[in-house]
């Protein structure tokens, strides 16, 4: 008997479960997720779980962790301040594949040096020229991302980068070749700044993890999901962050199958932030082959196609201003929920409220808190002027907007500290909008019941209020989100179908459907499986949105813990691929392995067979890496040809080796 603890840190809670291979979920619990210190919402979890259960700490023989912090860092544009160094490329060449958007400002180093298709040197690496670089920028960055001119074919100036880096700044640094053996180097380079972006965020999970398991007493090895749904090494993950971004939503679709056993359901997973669909088809999760996009960012890593939308729980709740009848909007941004800022932190935040909700006339951002986050001061690096005097004025306890901001100008400071991952704002949520109409109680009605006062007190465009009550406002709130929640699967589903979803779900006539219009001209639509609701809001929303989409909703047992039971059940899985090229006749070469250029063979299958050789031995090496027990690899070939001139004639070949199998325990 092999027991596992499976642990997922969402954005507002931190679920664990003890899972048994034979029985199945024994034991659960949940606890807040604290993002200051993430040790706490995991210790938390982790002693409640333990402590629900028969289950001793050194009966635990593997711990595994999924999370939807990265996810949800990039849909609301979250991370550290980074440095991008570029290899042979161009200034023009931030403009593809929205690569200058995610930079955000950030530094950008641009080297000569760089690689051509066949992997031959273009151009020297300057090596005093990044040295130069590293002096100015290394004060305002948290870490540094790496990307070479067809990299991928020879690595040899992104390995040359990267070690140097690492001895004159002691930062992380990541280079696009370990991340993806693809060609689009600036997708890929896009790819390499997110994952250093977000390895400050992965590495404080994971060290939090492991000082919990210390303090618990569970020696048993760590594994985190990634984002198809498999299962490495902590060690591992905290060199690829990226390959966590989807690590959530894939532990969830496993976890859906595994609780459901079903063949074919579209499974969406409703968080605090986002909300995460993806399809079963055949009881397996669609993988999306152009790689996994989020926050409007398409990057390339291979993940379950799986669509992340800025909707849950804790979604900002807001108004079209000016608008005559103002439609209200959810996300994509996270806020904290005023109830759960009253159950942390105590009557202060009700006595501002009270006060805002006294005043005759309503006052600028009423409703709105914000603090610190907690995260460490190295992570405030590179602040503006504006941006450096207001983070120093905030507190680690919750100050009212209308007396933090100085000037209408700070809100847009404040954002831009949010939006770095520094400060956390509150505001009227969808989960104060439950604890209002009496379906949620787990944090302060109080305070949410003020926050729906305030909200509803926005003037529509005649200068109405929305709403004549706490109540009416929150039951609207939650209407707006069972409908959206339908939208988004209605959209999910036309996408997979390869039709435009998102143009398709919002047109006149698939409204009309979902609002059951009648009409001379009647519309109606239904899906063609079941909805599988995961989160811990699942039951709330979704069997309402399931009417509306005209399919059955299914809320299994242990949803709210559905990512938990995910990162336990999955396997340890690891892909490596080769290109076999031909430059000149005669002469085939295998590119994109480390410790492979130049070599060169007079025939394809003799580089084949090599090509074959090493990406096996390196995928099951990365397995064991990964923490595997047992690594066996599986080889594929795809070997592409044109006919020129009445003759068969070799173009290119790709080797692909996977490896690997369930992961190592302690007992």
């Amino acid at each position: 008997m092999t027991l596992s603890l499976g642990i997922d840190t969402g954005g507002t809670y931190t679920d664990a479960v003890i899972h048994d291979e034979t029985r199945g979920v024994i034991a659960k619990a949940k606890a807040l997720t604290t993002r200051h210190n993430l040790s706490i919402g995991l210790g938390e979890a982790m002693d409640a779980v333990l402590a629900g259960s028969d289950v001793a700490p050194s009966d635990i023989g593997l711990v595994s962790i999924s999370t939807t912090l990265a996810t949800n860092a990039l849909v609301e544009g979250q991370g550290g301040r980074i440095g991008l160094v570029m290899i042979g490329f161009s200034e023009s060449d931030l403009d593809r594949a929205g690569l200058r958007d995610a930079l955000r400002g950030d530094p950008v180093i641009f080297i000569a040096g760089g690689h051509n298709a066949h992997g031959r040197e273009t151009a020297q690496f300057d090596k005093g020229a990044l040295e130069h670089a590293l002096a100015e920028t290394q004060s305002q960055v948290s870490a540094y991302a790496v990307a070479g001119y067809f990299a991928v074919r020879n690595p040899e100036h992104e390995i040359a980068a990267r070690d140097i880096i690492r001895d004159a700044t002691q930062l992380p640094v990541t280079t696009s070749h370990e991340l993806s053996a693809k060609l689009d180097g600036p997708r890929r380079a896009l790819t390499t700044v997110l994952n250093a972006r977000l390895i400050s965020m992965i590495d404080r999970l994971i060290e939090a993890a492991e000082n919990r398991m210390v303090k618990g007493g569970i020696s048993a090895p760590l594994m985190v999901v990634r984002g198809d749904g498999s299962l490495v090494a902590a060690g591992f993950a905290r060199a690829r962050p990226i390959e966590t971004i989807l690590s959530g939503p894939a532990a969830s679709l496993v976890g859906a199958q595994h609780l459901v056993q079903a063949e074919n359901a579209i499974v969406s997973d409703i968080g605090g932030t986002t909300t995460d669909i993806a399809i079963l088809d055949n009881g397996r999760p669609r993988i999306d082959p152009q790689g996994a996009t989020v926050g409007g960012f398409r990057t390339m890593v291979d993940a379950v196609a799986m669509r992340t939308f800025g909707l849950g729980g804790d979604s900002e709740g807001a108004i079209d201003d000016g608008a005559l009848k103002p439609q209200i909007r959810l996300g994509p941004r996270r806020l904290l929920p005023l109830s759960l800022l009253a159950h942390l932190h105590g009557p202060e935040v009700l006595q501002n409220l009270e006060r805002q909700a006294r005043a005759t006339i309503p006052v600028r951002n009423e409703g709105r808190f914000a603090l610190k986050a907690g995260v460490p001061d190295r992570l405030a690096a590179g602040l503006s002027r504006s941006e450096a005097d207001l983070f120093s004025r905030l507190k680690d306890t919750p100050q009212p907007l209308d007396r933090l901001l100085a000037a209408t100008a700070e809100l847009a400071t404040l954002n831009r500290l949010a939006a770095r991952g520094l400060a956390l704002i509150a505001g009227f949520t969808p989960s104060d909008a439950q604890h209002v109409l009496g379906r949620f109680t787990h944090w302060d009605r109080d305070a949410a019941l003020l926050g729906a006062k305030l909200f509803a007190r926005k003037k529509d465009g005649y200068g109405n209020p929305l709403a004549p009550d706490a109540e009416t406002i929150s039951a609207r709130v939650v209407d707006r989100l069972v409908r959206l929640s339908a939208e988004r699967v209605l959209e999910t589903a036309i996408c997979e179908d390869g039709l435009d979803g998102a143009a398709l779900a919002a047109s006149a006539l698939a409204q009309r459907a979902l609002d059951r219009e009648t009409g001379i001209a009647r519309f109606s639509l239904a899906l063609d499986r079941p909805v599988i609701a995961l989160g811990a809001g699942a039951g709330a929303y979704y069997p309402r949105a399931g009417e509306l989409l005209a399919t059955q909703a299914i809320v299994p047992e242990h949803a709210e813990v559905a990512n938990a039971v995910g990162a336990v059940v999955g396997q340890v899985r690891i892909s490596v691929t080769a290109e076999i090229m031909q430059p000149v006749e005669g002469r085939f070469e295998i590119a994109g392995l480390e410790g492979a250029a130049g070599l060169a063979f007079p025939s394809m299958e003799e580089a084949l067979a090599e090509a074959e050789r090493r990406c096996r031995q390196n995928a099951e090496a990365l397995a064991k890496e990964a923490g595997a027990a047992e690594a066996k690899g599986t080889v594929s070939r795809d070997v592409e040809t044109a006919e020129i001139e009445g003759r068969e004639q070799f173009v290119s070949a790709t080797v692909t080796a996977i490896a690997g199998g369930r992961p190592a325990t302690a007992i």
